[in-house]
């Protein structure tokens, strides 16, 4: 936090789920910038008091809105903590069950948690995101038409949509319209992983660094400001190609040129 604070960072979105032990940390197992879900609310204090002197933008939970319990207590979580927002996961299909069948029934949890957000005065956000039911802008937009966008919003993810659910970022914008509430920013290129006994290539997803993806992220940030969006970009760069102060620098310095070019004024 104090490293992030002297490069210039306005705030961080803190990641809430129990810890995964791995010998060798990884982002998603020994994550050390991790709060825990469990005993949370006794940890409020002590969040607070590492945040100090930057902006809690959001939260990002590892809960669906099916799991209530747990969904209501990180709405509470976020009105304490002046977070404003929530990230939730996104839903697949269950065995057995249709696409029209889940699609259906994650509705009713957006409907029910809009009145729990609403009750506790934040935002829940639905993140755009591979292998869920909602990977694109216009599946997103389509769950959430017609509930209250300053209760519900749609967090959009470039790097997530690069994998599933591309669609042309100026387009995607522009349909999320007042459902577009915050923006994960990080890089995907697909690399040739195997080349199977008949000569089929077989391509994957690879996290990258921002420059070097798929995502054109210049071009991204003009059509945001074209857009009129002034919310809160959160960089999730997964690359690792630099030690993390290294990285956090480097990002900072290249996003924020970036907006300044799109017509930012970043002060």
């Amino acid at each position: 936090m104090k490293i992030l604070a002297e490069q210039g960072w306005q705030g961080i979105e803190w990641r809430i789920t129990d810890p995964v032990e791995s010998f060798r940390p990884t982002f998603w197992a020994g994550n050390r910038a991790t709060w825990p879900m469990t005993g949370l609310e006794s940890r409020l204090g002590e969040i607070r008091s590492v945040t100090a002197g930057l902006a809690m933008p959001a939260l990002g939970a590892y809960v669906t809105p099916k799991e209530r319990d747990d969904a209501e207590r990180m709405l509470a979580a976020a009105a304490a903590l002046d977070a404003g927002q929530v990230r939730f996961l996104g839903v697949n299909t269950e065995k057995g069950q249709s696409y029209r069948e889940a699609f259906a029934a994650c509705r009713g949890d957006w409907e029910w948690l809009e009145e729990r957000a609403r009750e506790h005065g934040v935002r829940a956000l639905l993140e755009l995101h591979h292998e869920s039911l909602t990977p694109s802008a216009s599946a997103a937009r389509r769950l959430v038409e017609g509930l209250d966008p300053r209760y519900v919003g749609v967090l959009y993810d470039i790097g997530n949509t690069v994998i599933e659910g591309w669609e042309e970022p100026a387009h995607a914008l522009d349909l999320l319209g007042e459902y577009l509430a915050h923006i994960h920013v990080k890089n995907v290129a697909f690399h040739l992983s195997a080349v199977e006994i008949d000569g089929t290539l077989r391509w994957e997803p690879k996290w990258v660094p921002l420059r070097e993806g798929r995502a054109h992220l210049p071009e991204f940030f003009k059509a945001l400001a074209a857009t009129g969006y002034d919310g809160w970009v959160t960089v999730e760069d997964f690359s690792g190609a630099l030690p993390v102060a290294e990285r956090t620098a480097a990002n900072l310095e290249y996003l924020t040129g970036l907006a300044r070019a799109a017509g930012y004024d970043l002060g």
